[in-house]
């Protein structure tokens, strides 16, 4: 992939990210969802290039998104796969909590997952630890196959959950193993990179979560050399019918090379609130300071942006 156009990107989800950021703590996440999904397709509909989306969040929560089969951009090439969240964490900017972020996947035509936005089980983990976790294990077996490949003590091992009751079960089971919980209130995006991160405190994502966070995520966690396995879990009949009719199985199990194939990747995304992959937007006197990431397959680079905009709002 060209790399003034993974440059692009990463000023889509500035755009996003700040748009997104003026409602912060108002109590409004489809007006802050709607102003990151506006942003976002006003800023990829200004580049020279040919995107479609294939997965993206919004349906199954009914909130505002770039829906799967949107065709964006201006160019007839580069033909691309994007898979987009404008607003990962709306709960956490609508409450100002911790953790949100502006999100972008791409790669060549063919390689990201189309799928609806849906729920989907998951475990994630590191390099080192790719090899060992299985979706039909016990949440034990799970970790204390991690804890050996990490050369950790159980006792050591950080389980990332979504603080949901759905995973009541799960959080009982690894403290019961006798490793340690941290939960997430919303967002399981950073939550699934961050094994993937030495320093980032976490070892193990374990729960269910969205489809669209996973294409997302495993993304990333392919190019980083980590591994996510997941499934279609759906919450009622209408989603299964959904996942039927796109020709996908609900047993069948996903790994990084189904969701993202090749290495004609990019992940790009950019710190909405403060979290474990970003720091948020801030709105100094005459600038907005925003901190973005972009990791690229072919290269595995990994570039950290902190870019100063110009803040017209604040004229005197």
């Amino acid at each position: 992939m060209d790399r003034n156009l993974a440059l692009e990107f990463v000023r889509v989800t500035e755009a996003a990210a700040i748009a997104a950021a003026h409602w912060i703590g108002k109590g409004d996440k489809k007006k802050a969802d709607g102003a990151a999904v506006e942003e976002m397709r006003d800023r990829f509909n200004q580049i020279d290039f040919a995107g479609r989306i294939m997965i993206g969040e919004g349906q199954k929560d009914e909130a505002p998104e770039l829906y799967v089969g949107e065709k964006i951009g201006r160019g007839k090439k580069p033909r691309m796969d994007l898979a987009v969240d404008p607003l990962e964490c709306t709960d956490s900017v609508a409450f100002g909590r911790y953790n949100a972020l502006s999100v972008i996947c791409s790669g060549k035509k063919g390689s990201l997952l189309s799928a609806p936005d849906t729920y989907m089980e998951k475990i994630a983990v590191g390099p080192k630890a790719r090899k060992v976790i299985n979706l039909n294990a016990s949440v034990t077996t799970n970790i204390k196959k991690t804890a050996k490949a990490l050369g950790k003590k159980v006792g050591d091992i950080t389980v990332c959950i979504l603080d949901r009751e759905r995973h009541e079960e799960i959080i009982k089971q690894v403290r019961k193993a006798g490793a340690r919980v941290r939960l997430i209130t919303d967002g399981d995006v950073a939550g699934g990179i961050a094994p993937c991160l030495p320093d980032s405190g976490i070892d193990i994502l374990m729960g269910v979560g969205g489809s669209t966070e996973a294409v997302l995520s495993a993304t990333a966690i392919k190019i980083l050399g980590g591994q996510l396995i997941c499934r279609f879990k759906p919450k009622n009949e209408h989603h299964e019918a959904l996942i039927k009719k796109a020709g996908l199985n609900t047993k069948k199990i996903y790994s990084v090379d189904n969701l993202a194939k090749g290495d004609i990747l990019t992940f790009t995304a950019t710190g909405v609130i403060d979290g474990p992959l970003l720091q948020g937007v801030r709105f100094i006197n005459n600038a907005i300071v925003t901190h973005s990431l972009v990791i690229r397959g072919q290269s595995r680079t990994i570039r950290y942006i902190t870019t100063y905009h110009h803040n017209k709002s604040n004229k005197q």
